[in-house]
């Protein structure tokens, strides 16, 4: 069994004159990452692994929900999540060690929404219907891949533990 944990960078601002790729987190991103991190931390959602897009946002995102966390022991930015598919996505799964058993993915729609959906595609629930409608910034997909090896990942394979955005949480964003 493995665990992929998908993690969509929390709400990020949009300054004039900023490249993509550092803008920084919103003021509601950085309300609501620190939550986010305390839910997986109360929930055990602690990953063997974490590879995050090199992105300010993500990067951002990730040191607000590490403080509420105990420490991983692999944490690398990986420049393949930015601006990836959901097939490039599935294929960064697919080549990690045996030895990684909870892997976590910070990183960006439309990919990671894309992977979500493609991994849950045979699932019904109404934690499903919520994340095909949408995966907003902050929000946290939790799949359970009955699989021995990363590389045997197929599409419809997992099965979606939880779904969960910043608003579900208390204190709203």
């Amino acid at each position: 069994m493995r665990r992929l944990i998908l993690l969509r960078h929390a709400k990020s601002d949009w300054p004039d004159g900023v490249a993509d790729q550092e803008r920084p987190l919103a003021a509601r991103g950085r309300s609501a990452a620190p939550r986010m991190g305390l839910y997986m931390s109360q929930q055990g959602l602690v990953a063997d692994r974490v590879l995050i897009s090199p992105a300010r946002r993500t990067r951002e995102t990730w040191e607000l929900v590490s403080a509420q966390m105990p420490p991983v022991p692999t944490v690398a930015s990986e420049p393949r999540i930015y601006d990836a598919s959901a097939t490039r996505l599935l294929a960064l799964v697919r080549e990690q060690p045996r030895q990684i058993h909870t892997l976590m993915l910070i990183g960006h729609n439309p990919g990671l929404e894309d992977l979500a959906a493609t991994l849950v595609a045979n699932g019904a629930s109404p934690d499903i219907e919520k994340l095909r409608e949408k995966f907003p910034t902050g929000a946290l997909a939790v799949i359970d891949l009955p699989v021995d090896d990363w590389d045997a990942t197929a599409p419809g394979s997992g099965r979606l533990d939880r779904f969960i955005i910043p608003r579900d949480m208390s204190g709203g964003a």
